[in-house]
């Protein structure tokens, strides 16, 4: 098959290969038919299918408005519409698609074969729709919750976001439809996207900021990964030959394409140059701008037919897996977005066991809110999805409480922005009559999405009211929130209870009702730390940045690196989560008590249910690593697994370990180094709750740093064989036993704080040039 593109890119003119490696209108690819080439549909977005049909079957009838109403649209605007029923003029814009949970939500289900059939039911539903790459998902690290995108991002923490995304990525890609991993890389704020330069160490770029996108790669191989919009290090990332040849390609062997965000690309040649092969949208200045180049000799034939092979090669494998005829099964997917919610739900409160409601304890309820009715389920822009079904909270309290209880409603709050006191004390006086109040409250709508970022991490005011309200009358309150990231809650002792969806999807309402009544026991999981203020979160004294330059200033330390560095408390801890039962761990065992260079590790945990009902526990495994050069995490997460069990039931989990876990990139070698000595594994509930703890021994060889002529002689010491060289060195020039010398560096060398050419030459008298001193030094990069 390589043979046959070679032919097909050798018959095709510059202007082909140009259209090859340009989009077609808003959504698709060239359609080159005298070489048989077909088009490609590709839509958005990371949690449900976005099919645009005016932008994608009206040809080039298309203009720039056409994707600016695509950014705009705002979550709220598809769910009034659905609320009436749903409209002709919304569906024709985008076909209804199940609205799974955001990303917020889904990576807190930390279950990898649910998520696999989720990726499943999307290959379906783009099939459907003849869409061959879905664009996601996105595991841009949620460094701020303030992101305007971090509703559609995973997790603060690399493993999570990896395992998650490449858990979607094969159930996508083995239903025949591809995926693009985005957005590469460190897009992690929508403040002036398009301008500002992340501006990050290399070390905490490795560790947290690329390392998700390689877990990801390596574990699924996404058929496409799309560049950022953004600056990274002062380079556009879609023209960054660094981070688009060098590591992606070179260092992690990946052979799909790259692609351009919308109109992410501000040089198309030095894009094509480092890279980027597909530039999406079409735009006649970019076509005509890499022409001009080819044309002048600027782009290499080999860089250029390269790109083309892999863009053959992609429309080649969306080809081969298409499923013409393909009929999603909604009703089904519906019940998987019910599932997936209902498993990523985060019960962060439940004082005096206040729920499951009971009949016996509980039998009126007063259900309060307007997101009761019109629930809060997704985030704004790009992504949006047309709900294929809604669940509507109360419809479903109503359905699960049956005759059992005695349900009440009132709105409290039928307008956001605007306290209305006749609603309140309507709803005061329901929750007053009432055994238990349950609230639902969200965030501003629309206040998350695209080329924006939130203003603060608080509900809306009129929702704080109603909680605030309710709580003078009512003390045994339920909060459920809708948000798009961490929010903060100055109100969290008003109530009892707080149950976290973030945004859930169109099963949400179901999923919220099953939790609520006991039906389903919630067993979600924190993937950020929820702050006590906004104040106290990592990014505060950095975020937005200035001159358009944004200082990652707190490095490594992102989310609960942060916390546990610096002994905070915050309101919840990542990887926080109740449920109706508890678990208890024990008998932590790894499969080898000491570990050697290129080894795996297997680690057991025997976990119990302990309590009187079946659950499922997050089980976390972190490492601490000894004290050495580089600081360290107190502790970083390097494995998970979600387990059920029945009551009274253990099983054993295993987890495993590979080298690259226990490894921390050292920006002076710029390479992967493991520092041997003795390892902390810790089997845990969440980053605060270590459960139980173990060590294991890792042998590693040592490494050295390049050392120059103005280091101390005490670093020399520090680095046996420079210290070798240069007693040769020395020895040659003054005739004196090696022994002594030796003795006599090691003996002056804690009292020489100057550079070391400097307390040879003028403290010790050995005639020697920086020349001599500086290739006695040489090699001692990475010996022993």
């Amino acid at each position: 098959m390589k043979r046959e593109f070679q032919a097909i890119i050798a018959a095709m003119t510059a202007e082909e290969k140009v259209a090859l490696l340009s989009g077609s209108g808003l959504w698709r690819t060239a359609r080159l038919l005298q070489h048989g080439i077909e088009d490609i549909v590709m839509t958005d977005g990371t949690y449900g299918v976005r099919y645009s049909t005016s932008q994608i079957e009206q040809g080039e009838n298309w203009n720039i408005t056409d994707f600016l109403a695509v950014i705009g649209q705002s979550a709220g605007d598809v769910e009034q519409e659905e609320q009436k029923g749903g409209s002709e003029a919304l569906f024709s814009k985008s076909k209804p698609a199940t609205c799974f949970p955001n990303g917020s939500t889904l990576a807190c289900s930390w279950d990898s074969d649910l998520v696999y059939k989720m990726g499943e039911a999307l290959a379906k539903e783009c099939q459907e729709m003849g869409v061959g790459i879905l664009l996601g998902p996105g595991i841009n690290i949620r460094r701020t919750p303030l992101a305007g995108r971090g509703y559609e991002y995973y997790s603060e923490d690399p493993v999570v976001s990896g395992d998650i995304a490449a858990a979607l990525i094969n159930g996508l890609q083995d239903g025949g439809v591809g995926a693009s991993l985005k957005h590469f890389a460190a897009n992690n704020s929508e403040f002036r996207r398009t301008e500002m330069d992340s501006v990050i160490e290399k070390r905490a770029l490795r560790e947290i900021y690329l390392s998700g996108f390689k877990r990801a790669i390596d574990k699924s191989n996404p058929w496409t990964v799309m560049s950022s919009y953004n600056r990274l290090n002062g380079v556009q990332t879609s023209q960054d030959p660094w981070l688009l040849t060098e590591v992606l390609r070179n260092e992690w062997q990946y052979d799909g394409l790259v692609m351009s965000d919308w109109y992410g690309i501000k040089d198309r040649p030095t894009s094509l140059l480092a890279g980027n092969d597909l530039a999406m949208p079409e735009t006649q200045r970019d076509k005509q701008e890499l022409l001009q180049a080819i044309e002048q000799g600027e782009i290499p034939a080999e860089v250029l037919d390269t790109a083309c092979l892999r863009m053959l090669t992609l429309i080649d494998k969306v080809q081969q897996h298409r499923k013409p005829g393909t009929q999603a099964d909604y009703q089904r997917h519906h019940q998987l977005a019910q599932q997936l919610a209902a498993e990523s739900l985060v019960l962060l409160k439940n004082e005096d066991n206040i729920l499951p409601l009971q009949p016996n304890k509980q039998r009126t309820v007063a259900v309060l809110g307007k997101p009761a009715q019109e629930p809060v389920i997704q985030g704004s822009g790009c992504a949006t999805t047309v709900p294929y079904m809604l669940d509507r909270p109360l419809d479903e309290i109503f359905d699960v409480a049956g005759s059992d209880f005695n349900i009440d409603y009132a709105i409290g709050t039928p307008e956001d922005n605007v306290i209305d006191e006749q609603a309140l004390a309507l709803a005061v006086d329901t929750a007053k009559n009432a055994d238990v109040a349950v609230v639902f409250v969200s965030t501003a709508i629309g206040e998350d999405g695209e080329n924006g970022d939130r203003k603060d991490l608080n509900i809306l005011p009129s929702h704080e009211a109603l909680i605030r309200a309710v709580a003078r009358q009512q003390p045994n309150l339920v909060v459920v929130l809708a948000n798009s990231d961490a929010v903060v809650m100055p109100w969290l002792s008003d109530c009892k209870a707080v149950l976290e969806t973030f945004f859930a999807g169109q099963g949400m309402g179901r999923a919220v009702a099953d939790i609520i009544f006991g039906r389903a026991n919630p067993c979600g999981k924190l993937t950020v730390t929820v702050p006590n203020t906004l104040e106290e979160t990592p990014a505060w004294l950095s975020y937005p940045g200035e001159d358009l330059r944004h200082h990652y200033s707190e490095g490594l330390f992102v989310g609960y690196r942060y916390y546990d560095r610096r002994k905070l408390v915050p309101q919840f801890p990542f990887g926080f989560g109740l449920s109706y039962t508890t678990f208890s761990y024990a008998n932590l065992t790894t499969s080898a008590a000491q570990l050697e260079e290129g080894q795996s590790l297997t680690v057991n945990v025997e976990v119990t249910n302990s309590g009187k009902v079946a659950g499922k526990e997050v089980v976390q495994l972190y490492l601490s690593a000894p004290s050495g050069e580089l600081l360290r995490e107190e502790r970083a997460l390097k494995a998970f697994a979600k387990v059920h069990l029945e009551p009274g039931e253990t099983k054993t989990v295993s987890m495993v370990l590979n080298w690259q876990d226990f490894a921390c990139f050292h920006p002076g070698m710029a390479d992967w180094v493991v520092n041997a000595g003795e390892y902390q594994l810790h089997a845990a509930r969440s980053s605060r709750d270590i459960a139980i703890s173990t060590t294991v021994n890792v042998l590693a060889q040592p490494f050295y740093l390049s050392l120059r002529t103005d280091n101390s002689l005490q670093q020399l010491l520090n680095n046996p064989p420079a210290f070798d060289r240069v007693v040769k060195l020395l020895v040659s020039k003054n005739n004196l036993p090696e022994s002594l010398v030796r003795e006599k560096l090691i003996a002056v060398a804690p009292d020489l704080f100057c550079g070391l050419f400097i307390a040879l030459t003028e403290f010790l008298a050995i005639d020697i040039t920086r020349q001599e001193l500086a290739s006695a030094l040489q090699g001692s990069k990475a010996e022993g």
